[in-house]
């Protein structure tokens, strides 16, 4: 798993690439701590190069979007392929988040 976080404008975008499973899913937390301090700054997963994403994974978005939330910061979900897009909508997730 690789993580990528880019400063653009008014927002973090998070360029996440591999497999987001139970193994990658503790370091992958620790590589994306700077979206936990967004201070009101809007929050970008960008999804193009993630090919699989587990409980786990699922678990450090929502932890995000709680984190993100009351600091006035929106968190959106962009470029996530089908398999991923069925994965949020089987488990309620796409209610939660942002889609672009």
């Amino acid at each position: 798993m690789n993580v990528t976080i880019e400063d653009k404008d008014d927002a973090l975008v998070a360029i996440l690439e591999g497999r987001l499973d139970t193994a990658a899913a503790a370091e992958t937390e620790k590589e994306l701590s700077p979206l936990y301090n967004a201070n009101g700054k809007n929050i970008v997963f960008d999804c193009k190069q993630l090919q699989y994403i587990s409980s786990s994974g699922l678990r450090i978005f929502l932890g995000v979007l709680k984190s993100a939330k009351p600091k006035g910061s929106h968190v959106r979900i962009i470029n996530l392929n089908d398999d991923l897009k069925n994965i949020f909508f089987m488990t309620g997730f796409n209610n939660l988040f942002e889609f672009v």
